[in-house]
């Protein structure tokens, strides 16, 4: 009969379900908040508006001043990549033209100088899904085109890089562009072999704009 405290027992009783009730209360009170938060966090998820795509810049029209007739002097590195400084100058003109509206531009260059005679022909072509010009470049020797450079010009100067074989080595190769006044602009070409993290220039082409410009179309 010791055993039985029913005065310890009466008082532990309520003791016991108060806890309970207060934990119950606190957690109904967490699931609670739990269910608002949700329904709030759902809410402004459902009600923010979807990101707009991100509209590319339409440079169709990117190369529009180089159309006309130019006056070329152009500087040429007879080595490149041997450590060689001997440079080559040449004199000349381009005569570049606009085709499909300025989406492409079609140049003729002649060029004379102490190592001869030399004629490029180059093609530009602008390409509306990667909204990225490339750069083609042949010469009347060769009669092929070459690997062409990609790239974007924008505000007044451009870059473009290709990866091609030059003398049993994998290179890269640079391709800037760059307008200096309303009637001058500047080309440059530069070689890497370490992966970009150097360049060697060899090649800089300054051109004037003509005051006549016979080819100059619309």
């Amino acid at each position: 009969m010791s055993e039985l405290k029913t005065p310890d027992a009466q008082h532990e009783l309520p003791t016991s379900v108060s806890l309970r009730g207060t934990a119950g209360r606190a957690l109904r009170r967490a699931l609670w908040s739990c269910l608002l938060s949700g329904g709030l966090w759902g809410a402004l998820v459902a009600g923010a508006a979807a990101p707009e795509a991100v509209q590319q810049r339409d440079g169709q029209h990117d190369f529009d001043w180089d159309i006309g007739s130019w006056k070329v002097h152009m500087k040429r590195l007879l080595h490149p990549l041997t450590g060689s400084t001997s440079w080559v100058e040449y004199a000349g003109t381009d005569v570049v033209r606009k085709v499909w509206d300025g989406r492409a531009n079609l140049g003729e260059v002649e060029l004379e100088g102490a190592a001869g005679h030399l004629e490029f022909l180059t093609l530009r072509l602008y390409n509306p899904q990667s909204h990225q010009w490339s750069m083609n470049i042949s010469n009347s020797a060769a009669g092929t085109l070459g690997a062409p450079a990609v790239g974007t010009f924008e505000g007044g100067r451009g870059e473009f890089y290709d990866q091609e074989a030059y003398n049993g080595k994998t290179i890269l190769v640079r391709f800037e562009v760059s307008v200096l006044t309303p009637t001058s602009c500047r080309f440059e070409q530069s070689f890497s072999v370490d992966g970009g993290k150097s360049w060697e220039l060899n090649l800089v082409v300054d051109e004037t704009l003509q005051t006549d410009e016979p080819s100059r179309t619309s």
